[in-house]
């Protein structure tokens, strides 16, 4: 079970080497982390993109392209479309936004013809190693869907819940959080989580354990579910997937962990065919390549189930 990065690092080890898919891959960020991915053996990769300016970059950070198929393509949107259309055709097995905007990295993902869709809907999970907790916590959804009804919630756990699986956690804990951790007509979060651990309880939703809703405290803290008389809860501090009423509170969680923490994180999209690793340019050159990681080890396990 992976409880660290570094856990889930030497779980990338006894994986098959994997093939990422850049589009737009003329970035200096992406590149760097790309570079480190390979020479640590977490995935080798194809760059898609303005093959001179992949070049330039390349020889700005040391980068051997020989070592990498390149395949030229100057228009961001075709670039795009070749990108996905190999994790598509199972050339590669995860697909990487480069400089490219997401609004058109996400039209590529939902192309129908080469595109990544399931049938689920999109989501986003971050997952984080943080120091003073001794597991992996992942937080969803933090990025994507700005207020999930009942039914994406359900898609968000299952979503994650594989994430977790493909980590080593078999059986994760799920909190649905809300500022409390009693059910209020007047908060419809906590409704909702309420009939979420129902789900989960008469076997709709699997896999895991849901119980909510439940306060951030009790969701984290084991001191605080005794302090606050719920130890008989069946999750005392040691929630494995935080799971947001909406992108408003995930959004904050996210920023308040990584300004105010040691920390290490990565994150993917999920609902996908294949890992999609969708970074931001204020993300940090580690945090790219733990996410690179983290989407090695779900590809391989996508892999194995298919």
């Amino acid at each position: 079970m992976s409880k660290s990065f570094d856990d889930l690092l030497a779980k990338v080890s006894t994986c098959s080497k994997k093939k990422l898919a850049v589009a737009v891959a003329q970035d200096k960020p992406v590149l760097e982390a790309v570079k480190a991915a390979k020479e640590r053996g977490i995935a080798d990769a194809i760059l898609v993109g303005d093959e001179a300016e992949i070049k330039k970059i390349a020889d700005e950070i040391g980068m051997d392209l020989a070592d990498y198929e390149v395949i030229h393509e100057a228009d961001v949107q075709e670039a795009a479309l070749i990108a996905v259309g190999l994790v598509h055709d199972k050339k590669a097995d995860m697909y990487m936004k480069g400089i490219i905007d997401t609004k058109s990295f996400l039209k590529s993902i939902l192309n129908k013809e080469r595109g990544l869709r399931t049938g689920r809907p999109l989501s986003h999970v971050a997952v984080f190693d943080i120091k003073g907790i001794d597991h992996l916590l992942f937080l969803t959804d933090v990025a994507f869907i700005p207020y999930p009804t009942l039914e994406d919630k359900v898609n968000i756990i299952n979503s994650t819940v594989d994430v977790c699986h493909a980590c080593g956690i078999d059986m994760p804990k799920v909190a649905p959080i809300a500022a409390v951790e009693v059910v209020n007509p007047k908060m419809p979060c906590t409704v909702e989580a309420a009939e979420l651990t129902k789900m989960n309880e008469e076997g709709q939703i699997t896999g895991c354990i849901v119980d909510g809703p439940l306060s951030m405290d009790l969701a984290i803290e084991p001191e605080a579910a005794l302090h606050k008389g719920a130890t008989d809860r069946k999750i005392v501090g040691d929630a494995d997937v935080l799971l947001f009423p909406d992108i408003h509170a995930g959004n904050l969680v996210y920023k308040v962990l990584v300004h105010t923490t040691e920390f290490k994180n990565g994150c993917i999209l999920t609902g996908t065919s294949a890992p999609a690793i969708l970074t931001s340019r204020s993300d940090s050159f580690e945090t790219k390549v733990n996410s690179i990681a983290l989407a090695a080890v779900v590809a391989d396990a996508m892999a194995k189930q298919n």
